[in-house]
């Protein structure tokens, strides 16, 4: 999540009524579902509400809410939709499109606790758990919110220890220490439980390696929202790692992105919103969720020379490796 974490409520109510209603039309959907290896739900529905609905896309695609086969009628962006339940809303919206399995994550004790229970409730939907790094320097009492962490982190519907790390961009050389600590402690718990690291690395790249090299990382790892150029992509998939990328591989001004794609091999690949954020061109600057991520994964397809069919394969086999079956 790259959203400012210390700012304030009111700020925070002012760009939620700036962005409700303003989510784009749904793109055409994929010809295989894949996964949404990072969204936060929570925070979409809060800051923007629920996206528009296709026209039978859901029976177009064959897919349901929860990955199987579509039942029931689908509705236009006017019509009636989940209302009632804005979850479901999100998940039928993406699932439309052929986005059918979405990775909610944690970024404090709060919206771990929440994802852990959300994805007890919606078969689509699994969960990580985590303090985000610029949370942990926040924290008088950041051993306790580890312990709640670690005690989600043995759910079975909790597939991963994340987002976690070091963000050097919003969190000066003041809370870095803090960052670390609570980074190394991530990658314990990830390793003692068998759950995928999610690492959230913002301008902190040679750090971000070291503590992993020195910590010994865990068998998966998923480098969220890679934000690295070609030469940091082939340092990560030589220890293994997965590469997310998010919308912002579609930015005219992400060239070096773009080159770091291209030279990841596929089954190393990932696909993510980061929603509400990190909205793909053509809608930069507008809310963004789930449905969204045809529009990534046709660039990456684009940017990788790969066929869209093979891609979508691709991208949904590593996103079981990564996450499990949902």
């Amino acid at each position: 999540m790259l959203a400012p974490m210390t700012e304030q409520t009111e700020s925070r109510k002012q760009r939620a009524a700036r962005r409700a209603g303003e989510f784009p039309p749904a793109p055409a959907p994929l010809p295989r579902p894949v996964p949404d290896s990072h969204t936060h739900l929570d925070i979409t529905i809060s800051e923007a509400g629920v996206p528009p609905r296709r026209t039978s896309t859901a029976q177009a695609v064959g897919v349901g809410a929860a990955g199987g086969p579509a039942a029931g009628p689908t509705h236009t962006a006017g019509g009636p939709r989940a209302v009632g339940d804005p979850i479901q809303a999100v998940v039928e919206a993406a699932a439309e499109v052929g986005v059918d399995r979405l990775v909610q994550v944690g970024v404090d004790v709060d919206s771990s606790r929440w994802g852990a229970e959300m994805a007890q409730r919606y078969p689509a939907v699994v969960a990580t758990v985590a303090l985000h790094p610029n949370e942990a320097p926040r924290l008088a009492e950041l051993d306790e919110a580890l312990r709640v962490v670690e005690s989600l982190a043995g759910q079975d519907r909790v597939r991963g220890v994340g987002e976690t790390g070091m963000d050097f961009f919003r969190t000066g050389e003041q809370g870095r220490a803090a960052q670390e600590v609570s980074f190394r402690a991530h990658i314990d718990i990830a390793k003692r439980y068998g759950r995928t690291l999610v690492v959230h690395d913002r301008d902190a790249h040679d750090d971000v390696l070291r503590i992993l090299d020195d910590e010994g990382a865990p068998e998966t790892v998923v480098m969220h929202c890679f934000s690295g150029d070609a030469e940091f992509a082939r340092a990560c998939v030589r220890r293994g790692y997965l590469l997310s990328f998010a919308g912002t591989v579609t930015f005219s001004s992400a060239t070096a992105l773009r080159e770091a794609a291209a030279v990841t091999p596929l089954d190393h690949l990932l696909v993510e919103t980061d929603a509400p954020y990190l909205t793909p061109v053509p809608h930069r600057g507008r809310p963004n969720a789930s449905y969204l991520i045809p529009l990534t994964v046709r660039s990456l397809a684009a940017t990788t020379g790969s066929d869209l069919d093979e891609l979508c394969a691709a991208l949904s086999r590593t996103g079981e490796r990564a996450f499990g079956p949902w």
